[in-house]
């Protein structure tokens, strides 16, 4: 796959004929992944390359009052452009939602990315909005010289996939059906940093992890997860929140590795959420904790997956 980074449509340098795909698609869930499915399967028919117009962060970032939580993602970026590469896209273009951009109109759009774009067929979701006019697909099919299909809303559980959605799930601390509206698992990048080192003198030693990536992180708890390492995958339980046993007043992200001990300080991980074992509670004393640890540690060992991902 191809990644474009353009300004404007005068970056768009393009000799074949394709298949657009159109929509911001932060988290490239299972609903998503219909589009995708369905211009791969028209390129496949037609002989054509499946081609994606996006923008690197939010478009509400132009318009909203701003929040921290707008420059957060549910996927990193490399793990975004692998997840397009994963659906059939050939050429991914990238650009910047901005004010400019926002005031191009509708007929404008058409006639200038799209048209670079060689779009032969256009596929978009069934509430994907346009131009400065914010026009939908019907008018899309109206002034589009090819043809544009519709994909219409995907549901679970009688309720729409949608990132806000799993966004939702996920500062519920609900990982497991996050992972399941994904369709592939949700994740945070750490270095591994100095900490307390308290956790080896009670026997559950953990690497301390500082988060490099502004993706979301899941409620406070402790967790089943899996941990990606030197292209190794480790079961662990893995605690986010503060240390309250310990009078701690700052967010910890502490991941225990079972069957592995190293320095490893420095390292790159990345933490696979799987399924919440409890919330943070406040020990009366240190054998209380241990104990708790125990139980963690047998339950995350024990866990199973009930959704295939």
């Amino acid at each position: 796959m191809d990644i474009i980074s353009i300004r404007g449509p005068e970056d768009i340098e393009l000799n074949t004929d394709t298949v657009l795909v159109l929509g911001y698609f932060d988290a490239l869930h299972s609903g998503h992944k219909v589009l995708f499915d369905k211009a791969r399967e028209i390129a496949q028919q037609e002989q054509l390359k499946v081609a994606v117009l996006t923008f690197y962060e939010s478009p509400k970032l132009t318009f909203a009052h701003f929040e921290p939580d707008l420059l957060n993602h549910l996927t990193y970026p490399e793990k975004r452009y692998n997840l397009f590469a994963d659906y059939g896209v050939d050429y991914l273009y990238l650009t910047n939602f901005t004010a400019a951009f926002s005031k191009v109109s509708s007929d404008d759009f058409i006639n200038t990315y799209i048209k670079r774009l060689q779009a032969q067929v256009i596929v978009v979701g069934f509430d994907y909005k346009f131009g400065h006019n914010r026009t939908d697909a019907d008018y899309l099919s109206r002034n589009f010289r090819g043809r544009v299909v519709t994909v219409p809303e995907v549901k679970s559980k009688g309720e729409k996939i949608s990132s806000t959605r799993i966004r939702q799930l996920v500062a519920q601390g609900n990982v497991a059906q996050a992972n399941h509206l994904l369709g592939y698992e949700f994740s945070t990048r750490g270095l591994v940093v100095h900490g307390d080192a308290r956790g080896r003198t009670i026997g559950f030693p953990t690497a301390n992890l500082a988060p490099i990536d502004r993706t979301f992180l899941p409620a406070d708890g402790v967790y089943v997860t899996d941990v990606l390492m030197t292209d190794k995958r480790y079961r662990a339980m893995t605690s986010i929140g503060k240390n309250v046993t310990f009078g701690g007043s700052e967010l910890r992200l502490e991941v225990h590795i079972f069957d592995f001990d190293g320095d490893i300080y420095g390292e790159q991980l990345e933490i696979i959420w799987l399924d919440k074992i409890r919330e943070m509670i406040k020990f009366n004393n240190i054998d209380e904790l241990v104990d708790q640890l125990h139980r963690d540690q047998i339950a995350a060992q024990k866990w199973e997956s009930s959704h295939p991902v």
